[in-house]
């Protein structure tokens, strides 16, 4: 399936090291919107039903070997089937040497070869994840992103609220900053999202009164980190008198990121309350519910038993 975004060839070329055999037409314009790869193994032998030619192609040992089998004739024609579609490129793995029926085809197409030293399981493996986070979905939203004990923790609020105040005192409890004020966040796969910071910005964080400091420079590079999962949504809104808190923790909250649910609590904000401290343990309890503990559940069960045997005990007896 296409994507709304893109990444070009060439790009791609730099990530994986892959040797250029022959550049096709386009080769530094085209750009890759589908994150499937295609080994084309029924192709060979002209089953062209359901092939989708914006896919890369990667040839390996095996269809290298089924191949050797042919004839020279038999080779340039199934070269040609497949070459014959506006494929973006075939990239040849285990560092073989084409065939020369592949590059007379190539040649005939203007199709780019390419190559490159992997296994053919380990090439894909890295392509497809590459091509996975260069199209993925993505939004960006404001608020704060620290990873705390591993989980990653988007932290929202109006602007004011403390958020970056709160994301300083995490950072010198030894926690680690992804992104203050601008947070790009990708869905990888189905249910995981993925966030970090736009490049500009990356490692500067924003405190009112003092302006923009280098949290990498100031707090070591133990500080700060490229990218974390998003475990844990944390809202931080002003205490509101009257309004009702939810005392317990029975209730599941979650905010929709891309379509994907993320735990949420909302932490009301006033003063004297040690908001970093506070943090970390809702982000310790929301480890232990992934774990399959929940601390209110267990506390209201307990309540519970507490009075049904109290009423036991009260019923006369028969």
């Amino acid at each position: 399936m296409e994507s709304l975004y893109s990444v070009k060839l060439s790009q791609l070329v730099e990530d994986y090291h892959l040797e250029v055999i022959r550049k096709g037409k386009g080769y530094d314009k085209y750009e890759i919107r589908t994150e499937d790869v295609n080994r084309p193994g029924l192709q060979l032998i002209g089953f062209f039903d359901y092939f989708d030619p914006l896919r890369l192609q990667v040839l390996g040992k095996v269809e290298s070997t089924f191949l050797e089998g042919f004839s020279s004739a038999e080779r340039r024609k199934s070269f040609e089937q497949l070459l014959a579609q506006e494929i973006p490129a075939l990239i040849i793995t285990r560092g073989m040497t084409p065939f020369p029926e592949c590059m007379e085809m190539a040649e005939k197409y203007d199709r780019t070869i390419l190559s490159s030293q992997e296994t053919t399981s380990a090439f894909m493996g890295g392509l497809i994840s590459g091509l996975r986070n260069y199209l993925s979905p993505r939004i960006t939203r404001h608020g704060v992103l620290v990873e705390i004990y591993g989980e990653g923790v988007l932290i929202y609020g109006e602007s004011g609220v403390g958020k970056s105040e709160t994301a300083i005192e995490l950072i010198k409890r030894g926690h680690r900053l992804i992104a203050d004020d601008a947070v790009e966040i990708k869905r990888m796969g189905v249910q995981r999202l993925v966030g970090s910071a736009p490049e500009l910005i990356r490692h500067y964080m924003e405190l009112r009164g003092i302006g923009v400091v280098d949290v990498r420079q100031l707090f070591g590079v133990a500080s700060v980190k490229d990218q974390a999962d998003v475990d844990l949504v944390v809202n931080l809104e002003p205490w509101r008198d009257g309004a009702v808190y939810d005392r317990l923790g029975l209730e599941e909250l979650h905010t929709t990121i891309l379509g994907v649910d993320v735990p949420a609590v909302t932490i009301p904000v006033k003063p004297g309350r040690n908001l970093a401290v506070i943090i970390e343990v809702a982000t310790m309890n929301n480890r232990h519910k992934k774990m399959g503990y929940n601390a209110a559940q267990a506390f209201t069960d307990q309540i519970n038993r507490h009075f049904d045997e109290a009423m036991a005990q009260q019923m006369p007896e028969e």
